[in-house]
């Protein structure tokens, strides 16, 4: 992974997620290099500093795109407003709840967004999902055509939003094999939890399955060939909704996440590597806890033990080997336990793909690529 921070885990992450995302090298670079003495400090100590430098570059990136925008040049603005989009989400990502001009950055995030994808002709819905007298959204990508096609529903991981994980290339990348995406700010992520307060649950087929429901609305969603994706805590939530719901026809995952709630509790006795600053704090307000007991004695349910046998579809697990959040161990488990999948595969990404941490996040077009292919394929094979 590439570490401008030597020994921060957590800034280097947030640096390579935007750097998949269609970062800017010298742009990030720019972010980074005032900030390289504060992050040996800690993740935590610093995450301010680090906002107030990516948000610096975001806004002229930002007033870059709008120049270009006065001037005529959609294409180049939209390229630029996505790319300033990116920044100011990764900042706002790394922010604990309390920090206000957090909200500031991931309303401009958004904005940006879809500015972005707008003046670059690309085809992104926004979308309203309904869930339990409430709804959350979610954008699906598609190809304009209206012609029925494949589709993925998309999951997020504990701390990802739906915007960054089709900047990562999952849209474009299944768009290209025939398959349309929606993107799932499912209740804990995204907008969920920060415009709805919208918590995260563990039996996820309570939001899972609207999604399914609102797909069989659509002219250009072909009604049995709903697949599910999940990365990184969507590892536990894509399998979990496959196994409860078998209208779904694949089920595909991004880093397997077999015994999180496990996990949680040996972050305890030893904290690891995080995904976030602020780990404790982000992780009870996703689940709408003040008490990390309860909510440890919460994610207790959040394990794939006696859901994963239950799939009666193709299922897909990939996982880096040096994967430093969530041991490779989880994919051998979900693998072995997924005895009635009529297509199981493991695909275990090694130095020789150069892309071995946590979802990819040292690379970010292997998993992606694999998965849209194998997605792909068994949708062939379906007929």
């Amino acid at each position: 992974m590439f570490e401008p921070f030597p020994g921060n885990y957590v800034w280097n992450l947030a640096t390579n997620l935007a750097l998949v995302c269609g970062g800017n090298h010298g742009e990030i670079d720019a972010a980074n290099r005032p900030i390289i003495e504060a992050a040996k400090a800690g993740a935590d100590a610093g995450s301010a500093l680090m906002f107030d430098s990516w948000v610096r570059v975001a806004d002229q990136v930002a007033a870059n795109g709008a120049a270009d925008e006065a001037a005529g040049y959609r294409l180049s603005a939209g390229t630029k407003y996505l790319r300033a989009s990116g920044y100011y989400l990764a900042a706002e990502r790394m922010q604990s709840r309390d920090y206000a001009p957090r909200w500031e950055a991931y309303a401009r995030g958004l904005e940006l967004y879809h500015k972005g994808c707008a003046l670059r002709g690309l085809h992104v819905e926004k979308v309203e999902i309904p869930y339990e007298g409430s709804a959350y959204t979610a954008i699906f990508v598609h190809d304009g055509s209206g012609t029925p096609r494949p589709t993925l529903v998309s999951v997020n991981g504990l701390d990802s939003m739906k915007e960054q994980v089709n900047m990562a290339g999952h849209g474009l990348a299944n768009l290209e094999r025939g398959m349309n995406t929606l993107f799932l700010d499912q209740p804990g992520t995204g907008e969920a939890i920060r415009l709805r307060s919208l918590p995260a649950v563990y039996d996820a087929e309570r939001w899972g399955s609207p999604a399914l429901d609102y797909l069989l609305t659509r002219a250009d969603v072909i009604p049995g060939r709903i697949g599910i994706f999940g990365l990184s805590f969507g590892g536990y939530h894509a399998p979990r909704i496959a196994a409860s719901d078998p209208r779904y026809a694949l089920c595909a995952v991004m880093g397997a996440n077999h015994v999180w709630g496990q996990r949680q509790r040996q972050r305890v006795l030893s904290e690891g590597e995080n995904p976030v600053p602020h780990y404790w704090d982000h992780v009870m307000w996703v689940f709408g806890f003040d008490d990390r007991d309860a909510f440890l004695n919460y994610a207790d349910q959040i394990t794939l033990d006696g859901q994963v046998e239950k799939i009666r579809v193709p299922f897909l697990i990939t996982h880096g080997e040096n994967d430093r959040q969530i041991p490779a161990f989880n994919a051998q488990m979900s693998y072995d336990q997924a005895v009635n999948s009529p297509k199981r595969t493991l695909r275990m990404f090694t130095t020789s793909d150069f892309e071995v941490e946590h979802c990819g996040a040292d690379n970010g077009t292997g998993m992606r690529d694999y998965i849209a292919d194998w997605c792909a394929e068994t949708f062939a094979e379906m007929g």
